[in-house]
């Protein structure tokens, strides 16, 4: 059963449960956020998407107020608008205010809504006194307090998406920080490294370790939407390339909603990527010559020699003796065309794929 509620004067149906954030998107209503993602629940932490609401005297939180019917609803006045500004200046003081500084790797949404909103003006940085993390030996992610606005995205999307639970909110006050259990390096507790972590802080608190040291903000690379050639899958992601070097630099998500693994990637998809530039990577085919030593080849000399291997074995023992293994990293129909050939040409039905697609 559907209700409405009215948002800036115009009449909007919902469902019951459904929060105002939700139905002011629907709707068209941008309404500004800095911890929130629709894949965990709602914490109202970062305050940006306080809304005025009929009979509230005070502004409630979009990303966590269920609607009830004949509710009214503002979101563009004077009084939003001049707390976006004020909380926007709180969180500029909580972190790196240099702009370029702050986006060395990740982009701050802090900083772009700021562009888009403007703010009560630059507050004294405040004394940072929160633990950071700068000597985690884990090779892939790093936390950096100094960008932190203690949203407490990470954690959620730590417990709730990939119910691991490896990082928490740690200490009180001015020192509570985002830290581990007995504050262990990440490779020594529950973490994964999938780097969603990374993916979804707004402010680069949580950056790669690689992409940091490489040296280039996210927005002066080029994104590639293209697929996973880990497993079946078939996850999207987004390559940054420095076309300057011709170089992968690191991988993000595509917003999540978008993309069959909703914005989620696995420790091999977002940080296993540097096959593509590796030296030892084969880029022209080899056989193994009368001196035991891999030699240089044509690819006609070596499929001749491969139907040459296959068909010798089995005249010999027999199609049977013949077992084929497949790579998740063709594509279907690379795949299809690989049984095909061990089913049709040698007879057999000894086949195999990883991600058994």
């Amino acid at each position: 059963m559907s209700h409405s509620i009215t948002i800036n004067g115009k009449s909007e149906f919902f469902v019951q449960g459904e929060t105002l954030l939700t139905i002011a998107r629907r709707a068209g209503v941008e309404i500004p956020t800095l911890c929130h993602d629709d894949r965990v629940d709602p914490a109202g932490a970062c305050r940006m998407c306080l809304v005025e609401v009929s009979g509230s005297r005070l502004m409630q939180p979009a990303c966590s107020f269920k609607a009830t019917p004949g509710l009214e609803v503002l979101t563009n006045t004077e009084r939003v608008d001049r707390n976006r500004r004020f909380i926007l200046s709180l969180h500029q003081a909580d972190m790196v205010q240099n702009r370029v500084a702050c986006e060395d790797n990740n982009p701050s949404r802090v900083h772009a809504l700021a562009d888009l909103y403007g703010d009560a003006g630059r507050f004294p940085p405040l004394v940072q006194s929160r633990g950071s993390r700068s000597e985690d030996s884990n090779p892939f992610i790093e936390f950096r307090s100094d960008r932190c606005i203690l949203c407490s995205l990470c954690v959620r999307y730590c417990e709730q998406v990939e119910s691991v639970t490896a990082i928490t909110l740690s200490d009180r006050g001015q020192h509570t920080t985002i830290s581990t259990v007995d504050e262990l390096s990440l490779t020594d507790t529950t973490c994964e490294l999938c780097g969603g972590c990374v993916d979804v802080c707004p402010t680069g608190a949580m950056t790669e370790k690689r992409a940091l040291a490489y040296g280039k903000a996210e927005s002066d690379l080029e994104k590639v939407r293209t697929t996973c050639n880990y497993c079946g899958v078939g996850c999207q992601l987004d390559l940054n390339v420095d076309r300057a070097a011709n170089r992968v630099v690191k991988v993000t998500s595509p917003p999540p909603g978008s993309t069959v693994n909703d914005g989620n990637l696995c420790v091999k998809g977002r940080f296993a990527y540097d096959f593509i530039d590796h030296p030892d990577r084969l880029t022209k085919p080899l056989v193994r010559g009368a001196d035991g030593a891999f030699h240089e080849v044509s690819w006609d000399e070596a499929l001749d020699r491969t139907v040459q291997g296959l068909t010798g074995v089995a005249n010999r023992h027999g199609p049977d003796s013949l077992s084929f293994v497949s790579s998740s990293r063709c594509t279907g129909e690379e795949n299809y065309l690989f049984q095909k050939m061990a089913r049709a040409a040698f007879g057999t039905h000894n086949i195999h794929q990883c991600a058994a697609t």
